[in-house]
């Protein structure tokens, strides 16, 4: 099978070489370069990727997305959308070649998007731009989708297992054009679930309390608002701005509100459960953090938390443990926040002030 990696650039020299090692394995490599003023471009022509130079103007992801995608050959059987920023692990093209069926119109792969100081995994999930040449276009000004065309057929997704791609991102970059891309988007799609939700927690990471808490209430109530994660999220972040404007009672009944909408997530479960740290509520904690622990499997969409799925629940369950009287309970939860953080000065001194207790009981 023919396999095509194409992308979009701007001033991303530095990641050229670590890029195009890792996309060796297709058999042709295709980038839309949208203005850099470094040596990108030259880099990844030198490198044997096949680099086209356009504007785009006004300036929107799907556009440019879409723009690239023009780029590649006709004769591709699978097209591998990736950025500059992002690198495969060795073996994911026959990881794809072992996944793919005849009939199979989109394949979805494992994805760290960040990582912790000490350079384990932190986020990550399943991500979905792998997909066939033709029947598919880039929808939204900013975190642009993929979206089956009508009269392509249905859409058919596999995981491929065995592809892991990694996301190492420049922390100097802004990311300032984003809220008026999604004020845009939401501007042109009211009635797109995913374009409200995007945009009010966007406010949310502004800290933007109120403007958030119209956004995503709007969000709730629109009858494309299905998707029972991005939901439960909306509300978590529903209940965080509450919390910003000093609210906890409010941000109390978002957080159950969110449990209920997905008991079968972590993320709910944890943060309830900090709320409630906060409040001294001990019994709560350990209850909820019990309840986070015993979901054994993170979600495969981007919506996983990282810190639900680390140290933090165990961390939480040893402090509520203690604080009702559980020493030896409380120690063992100590014990597994420390595997998971081993490098934490405060988990390293938790167990040892409970190995102590523990002995002298």
């Amino acid at each position: 099978m023919i396999i095509y990696v194409y992308a979009i650039c701007k001033n991303e020299s530095a990641h050229v070489a670590t890029w195009m090692a890792s996309m060796r394995e297709a058999d042709g490599v295709y980038v839309l370069d949208t203005g850099s003023e470094d040596d990108t471009a030259e880099r990844l022509t030198a490198a044997g990727a096949i680099v086209t130079r356009e504007s785009v103007s006004p300036w929107r992801f799907d556009a440019a997305r879409n723009r690239s995608l023009d780029l590649v050959p006709e004769d591709a059987d699978l097209c591998v959308c990736t950025d500059l920023d992002e690198c495969f692990h060795p073996g994911w093209r026959a990881a794809l070649e072992r996944a793919w069926r005849p009939g199979i119109t989109r394949m979805r792969y494992r994805y760290t998007w960040s990582f912790r100081p000490d350079g384990s995994e932190g986020t990550v999930f399943w991500s979905d731009k792998v997909h066939t040449r033709h029947g598919y276009r880039w929808h939204a000004p900013v975190h642009e989708f993929l979206q089956r065309l009508p009269g392509w057929g249905p859409e058919y997704l596999v995981d491929a297992e065995g592809v892991q791609l990694d996301h190492h991102p420049d922390p100097s970059k802004s990311r300032g054009q984003y809220l008026p891309l999604l004020e845009q988007w939401a501007a042109e799609a009211p009635e797109d679930s995913r374009a409200m939700h995007y945009l009010g927690r966007e406010y949310l990471y502004y800290g933007r309390w109120t403007d958030c808490i119209d956004t995503l209430e709007r969000h709730l109530a629109l009858p494309s608002s299905i998707w029972v994660e991005e939901r439960c999220a909306s509300m978590r972040y529903l209940a965080r701005a509450w919390q910003g404007l000093g609210d906890s009672e409010a941000a109390l009944r978002w957080f159950w509100r969110a449990i209920g909408e997905a008991p079968h997530l972590r993320e709910p479960y944890v943060e309830l459960a900090q709320l409630l740290y906060q409040r001294e509520e001990w019994d709560g904690v350990v209850y909820l953090t019990r309840r986070a622990l015993s979901i054994s499997r993170p979600p495969r969409s981007y919506l996983c938390e990282e810190t639900a799925w680390g140290s933090l629940p165990w961390d939480l369950l040893c402090l509520g443990l203690f604080h009702t009287g559980r020493t030896a309970e409380a120690l063992d939860a100590a014990e597994h926040a420390l595997a998971l953080s081993p490098n934490d000065p405060r988990l390293t001194d938790n167990v040892a002030l409970l190995r102590t207790m523990a002995a002298s009981q």
